[in-house]
């Protein structure tokens, strides 16, 4: 009997596919970095209030569309630096699935269609807030500062921090002490979370001539930095308390939270070496989230 010969698999195996279209678009809105910032919105919004299901979902797509839209330009502007870059070369633009134009073009058409979206379903305050945001990670970090100096993402981290302020204004149609507060703790919390994940980075930045803070002023700098922005950090986030923004259980949940937070910049001042830079951005990642549910809770209760 004559066999048929085997046909090669259309996928080798442990391969990666060809990621879709579809997908492709949606990781230029950067929706792993979305889900945090969202966070801080829903969080700011039971804060302040009692919102409707109807307006926490109206306010999480706009402001989804919003950050989407400024994820979408880096994308377009960064794409020379992302092509160099091991970690970002299989990005939709560098790896050519998806035109310099398109990417463009589909971040302005995102961050218009939020800045009507929100005016419209939820107030015209959100829309500002929320087109600020989209204004300052562009333009301030994007194209102004990331590749002209090591501050790029102190001046250009507020960008991340009008999350929650868009939420609060969703719900109060204003914004008050509270609501900076909230603000500043993302804004503080900005440079020792980046900063890690530059230390982990440092070589790729410094191929591409980004000014990364360790690139130009060297490890042990950027880990002296992380450290003081991990205590302003820590004040910082004891004025909602002082303030009587929060009750007790937001003081233990800082105070716990914000002591690992030094505890583990401590130990990487003193270890300086990549583990310890890790684990310090993983926890990060937490810290933040977890602030913002003791919060909640904390208003809640």
């Amino acid at each position: 009997m004559e066999t048929v010969p085997a046909q090669p698999s259309t996928v080798a195996a442990g391969a990666e596919r060809r990621p879709s279209l579809v997908s492709d678009y949606i990781q230029l809105t950067k929706p792993k970095v979305q889900s945090l910032l969202l966070l801080t919105t829903v969080a700011a919004m039971e804060i302040a209030g009692d919102p409707s299901i109807g307006l926490i979902l109206a306010t999480v797509v706009g402001g989804y569309m919003s950050a989407g839209g400024a994820g979408a330009v880096n994308h377009w502007y960064d794409r020379d630096l992302d092509a160099q870059m091991e970690r970002t070369a299989n990005r939709p633009v560098p790896a050519g699935r998806v035109s310099p134009r398109a990417a463009l073009t589909f971040g302005l058409v995102l961050a218009a269609l939020a800045a009507v979206w929100l005016t419209v379903l939820v107030n015209p305050l959100a829309a500002v807030f929320s087109f600020a945001g989209f204004i300052g990670y562009t333009c301030i970090y994007t194209f102004w500062l990331k590749r002209r100096t090591t501050q790029n993402i102190v001046i250009g981290g507020a960008a991340g921090a009008f999350p929650p302020l868009v939420g609060w204004a969703a719900v109060t149609g204003g914004v008050d002490g509270t609501a900076l507060y909230l603000f500043a703790i993302v804004f503080f919390w900005t440079p020792p979370h980046f900063w890690a994940l530059a230390l982990l980075m440092k070589d790729e930045y410094a191929a591409v001539g980004v000014p990364m803070l360790p690139v130009v002023r060297g490890e042990r700098e950027t880990r002296r930095q992380i450290l003081l922005y991990t205590v302003l950090l820590y004040a910082v986030s004891q004025l909602v308390f002082c303030g009587d923004g929060f009750g007790y259980f937001y003081l233990a949940s800082s105070l716990a939270l914000g002591g690992v937070f030094i505890g583990l910049a401590l130990r990487l001042v003193r270890r300086a070496d990549r583990r310890s830079a890790l684990v310090l951005y993983l926890f990060s990642l937490a810290y933040l989230a977890l602030l913002f549910v003791a919060m909640v809770v904390d208003v809640r209760l």
